[in-house]
């Protein structure tokens, strides 16, 4: 059960405090949007250089972002210990995929609310994470999407046909309310920003959503 800070709730101004802040995390996710696969514009590559030089964290990339096949491998080069991809981006998921290994991260595969699961499973044996999304990408602070539940459940009953260590991530309006649904659902790896950096503690926070799931293992 990992819990993955988004720094799109954060200051912008302070990245590197902001993440020395919840330095007991396990991951640092960041939202890699270009405005075009989604309506908002965040951050590149030349910001996750400049984080993985002073994060406490692994990075956990985030890719929003159109032509993912030709983009994304540049993250993994950099030092990202994970990238996700969205695969209604991607043109060739299985060698975008096999590319981010080679390239030394783990590979990950996003699937937006609207994006089924099903067509996409035989995609298992190439991945290390998949991630469902449980709001819409784009924004941080949005409300959760409770039905996105039985998608997670669906990712984790492959992964258990299929066996191995592939982890489920869930991202959107994951918090203290949410969080053990998630879990009962069948996710090890949460996504949490706005219910993190705004809270009066962000390190406490992170250590609240920790406690709330280890009593899900899976």
């Amino acid at each position: 059960m990992q819990i993955s800070p988004s720094i799109l709730s954060a200051d912008f101004a302070n990245l590197q405090a902001e993440l020395e802040a919840v330095a007991d995390a396990d991951w640092a996710h960041v939202d890699v949007m270009d405005n075009h696969f989604v309506p908002n514009l965040t951050l590149g590559l030349p910001v996750v250089e400049s984080l993985l030089r002073v994060s406490p964290l692994p990075i956990d990339c985030h890719l929003m972002i159109t032509d993912p096949d030709r983009w994304a491998p540049a993250y993994a080069e950099a030092g990202a210990g994970s990238v996700t991809f969205h695969v209604e981006a991607a043109a060739d998921p299985c060698g975008l995929a096999r590319r981010l290994r080679a390239a030394g991260s783990r590979a990950g595969m996003a699937l937006k609310p609207g994006t089924p699961w099903a067509p996409y499973a035989d995609l298992l044996p190439e991945l290390d994470m998949v991630l469902v999304m449980t709001v819409e990408p784009g924004f941080g602070g949005q409300s959760f999407m409770a039905d996105q539940l039985a998608k997670v459940a669906a990712v984790r009953e492959s992964v258990r046909r299929h066996g191995g260590e592939i982890w489920i991530q869930v991202d959107g309006g994951v918090s203290a309310q949410t969080i053990e649904a998630c879990a009962e659902a069948g996710a090890d790896v949460f996504v949490a920003g706005s219910a993190v950096f705004a809270a009066e503690d962000a390190a406490a926070e992170v250590r609240r959503l920790r406690e709330l799931v280890r009593a899900h293992p899976h």
